[in-house]
């Protein structure tokens, strides 16, 4: 029986489906394959990465369109990356990523496994359902060429419904007011945050200063008290955001229907569970 609306379904889709989309960014082969392509060991690899799909991307396109870095940091890193790999280089170099990190994490018989396949076949119809509009990043991806072996045909569909949602999430934080800053703080204050707040801040390049400055500003707007923890206001505003994110990523599923989406996310979640095992993925801690 099917008892959450599609809006649920859509993020309960994002708990299982997210983990498995960062081994391109926190697996080991990741570095390994984009240091062998020529980038930078770091914070290069993650936007170039990341970014390839646009093409030969600004630092400012790129800040704009991943909204929490510090565009300093970016700018450090961007265009000069494509100096030194270009963007189908680097898009070749993440892909060999993805397949070697889903190979070691789950083990072939399970990359193999008809579970994988069908996974694949679902997830691949709700990322086709998607719409381009008003979504760059998720628009830049879905015009990549789709992978052959199921196992990156299902991780390629979790990175379109991950950018998919992500946009909108983007869209979701401008219209409720939330800065580059204030929107980690708040994630980090509900307690969901991948990271801890020393982490975030450190990842994304801000200073002490920015994230103190903005600290005050929320505390004196009432969406943090004076420790930090969302205030009943704050609580309301990063939830009005969740589901302000989670309808507007709903089309995909509301297409694959509540049934095929459920067991989409049944078959995704030991995929969740191997590379939350696995130790590859940062840590709140």
């Amino acid at each position: 029986m099917i008892s959450d609306s599609i809006p649920q379904i859509a993020s309960r889709f994002q708990q299982v489906g997210n983990p498995v989309h960062l081994l391109c960014y926190f697996a080991p082969e990741a570095d390994q394959e984009f240091t062998s392509a020529g980038l930078e060991s770091g914070h290069m690899g993650y936007f170039a990465g990341r970014a390839a799909a646009l093409g030969r991307a600004s630092a400012a396109a790129v800040a704009a369109t991943f909204y929490n870095f510090n565009p300093a940091l970016i700018a450090r890193h961007l265009p000069r990356a494509w100096d030194l790999a270009s963007p189908e280089r680097v898009i070749e170099a993440r892909l060999t990523a993805v397949d070697r990190a889903l190979r070691r994490v789950l083990g072939d018989e399970v990359v193999k496994s008809p579970e994988v396949a069908e996974a694949a076949g679902l997830a691949r119809a709700a990322a086709e359902a998607c719409s381009p509009e008003g979504r760059p990043l998720y628009a830049a991806h879905a015009g990549l060429p789709w992978p052959q072996e199921p196992h990156m045909v299902l991780w390629h569909a979790i990175t379109l419904l991950r950018e998919h949602r992500g946009d909108g999430h983007v869209a979701a934080l401008v219209g409720h007011g939330l800065g580059a800053v204030a929107a980690l703080i708040t994630d980090v204050a509900t307690g969901r945050s991948l990271m801890g707040a020393a982490q975030v801040r450190a990842h994304r390049d801000w200073s002490e200063q920015d994230w103190d400055t903005e600290v005050a500003a929320l505390t004196e707007a009432g969406v943090l008290d004076a420790s930090g923890r969302l205030t009943e206001a704050g609580a309301l505003l990063r939830s009005r955001i969740e589901e302000t994110t989670d309808v507007a990523a709903a089309a995909p599923y509301r297409a694959l229907g509540a049934e095929r989406a459920e067991r989409l996310i049944e078959l995704c979640a030991p995929l969740r569970d191997a590379v939350d095992a696995s130790g590859d993925l940062p840590s709140n801690g």
